[in-house]
């Protein structure tokens, strides 16, 4: 595989902004990919580590063909991505023939997505974006309702943090042979609108809005029929998951101040969550970050306020 890297003026351009970083190497060993991660000791004390990978990680596994690298950036691939990643805009993860924007494509066209992009049954896919994990734990989010839970990890940091490591940047696009990945739901990790309304005034249920303040309290409509939130729905913007590192890139937060966020709101681990935002790509932020810190139950709703707020003959609270 050929594999243009950019000139090093530019890179040289980037790192002198970001400034420089570095990270603890893991082995591959016998072609499999290391379970291990390369976090600091603060990430690693997350009770589901395995999920987020730096930078270093990935490059130390990228010989491993079991390794799927999963560029979620909505632009900017051509002028340069990790070498053997493979282009996914979020864009094409959403059933454009559903009336409520921003569902999930169905089984069938998920399957022959996934395949496209050499996903095997058996594969460890690494999803990155520009940085803040919006659009990469969506495709985290898809990947593990369709049935590759525990195999699907974010790039804490994506592409920013690679370019930080000064490591290799390819502009040449993969072909890779199709996959024999076949999606099946997992229907534990999804809610329904009936489901919502079901659960609404059940003590062991937290529904989380991860919108901003203004939606939260219907302040800002963002063309929606109606304002506010769902009854009972405690507010926990997806933001407040993410802090700044000392080079500038946006990272998760460390697992005791992740925690400390949810638990300030009731969302305890013995509950069941179901977070949502506008279509599911903040609420599917939260599942990430809950899944990061150990929850066993979470349930994001799908069609979140594009479908709560404009049905009409749902209950609103603002």
């Amino acid at each position: 595989m050929l594999k243009k890297l950019l000139a090093g003026s530019a890179i040289a351009l980037l790192l002198a902004a970001c400034g420089d970083d570095s990270a603890t190497n893991t082995d591959v060993k016998d072609g499999q990919v290391s379970e291990a991660t390369a976090q600091d000791t603060a990430e690693a004390s997350y009770p589901n580590g395995s999920l987020l990978v730096d930078a270093q990680w990935v490059n130390d596994n990228l010989s491993d063909d079991k390794l799927v690298i999963i560029d979620a950036r909505s632009e900017g691939f051509e002028a340069g991505h990790i070498a053997g990643a493979i282009a996914l805009p979020t864009s094409q993860l959403n059933n454009i023939n559903n009336e409520v924007d921003g569902f999930l494509v169905g089984a069938e066209d998920f399957t022959k997505l996934a395949q496209s992009l050499g996903i095997n049954e058996d594969s460890t896919v690494v999803v990155y974006d520009d940085g803040n994990a919006l659009y990469s734990t969506r495709v985290f989010y898809a990947l593990e309702y369709y049935g590759l839970k525990d195999q699907v990890k974010v790039l804490n940091g994506g592409y920013p943090a690679w370019l930080i490591e000064g490591l290799d940047v390819a502009t040449d696009a993969e072909a890779p042979t199709a996959g024999n990945f076949v999606a099946k739901v997992d229907e534990k990790l999804q809610a329904s609108r009936e489901d919502v309304e079901t659960l609404l005034n059940s003590e062991d249920v937290v529904i989380v809005d991860t919108r901003s303040k203004e939606e939260y309290t219907g302040e800002d409509l963002r063309k929606n029929a109606n304002g506010g939130h769902i009854p009972g729905a405690v507010h926990q913007e997806w933001t407040t998951a993410l802090q700044e590192n000392e080079q500038g890139v946006t990272v998760f937060l460390d697992y005791e101040d992740l925690q400390k966020n949810y638990d300030a709101v009731g969302a305890d681990k013995d509950k069941t969550i179901i977070p949502y935002c506008q279509t599911n790509v903040r609420g599917a932020h939260t599942y990430f970050s809950l899944r990061l810190l150990g929850y066993e139950d979470v349930r994001p709703y799908e069609g979140s306020w594009a479908e709560w707020g404009n049905t009409g003959d749902t209950v609103i609270e603002s």
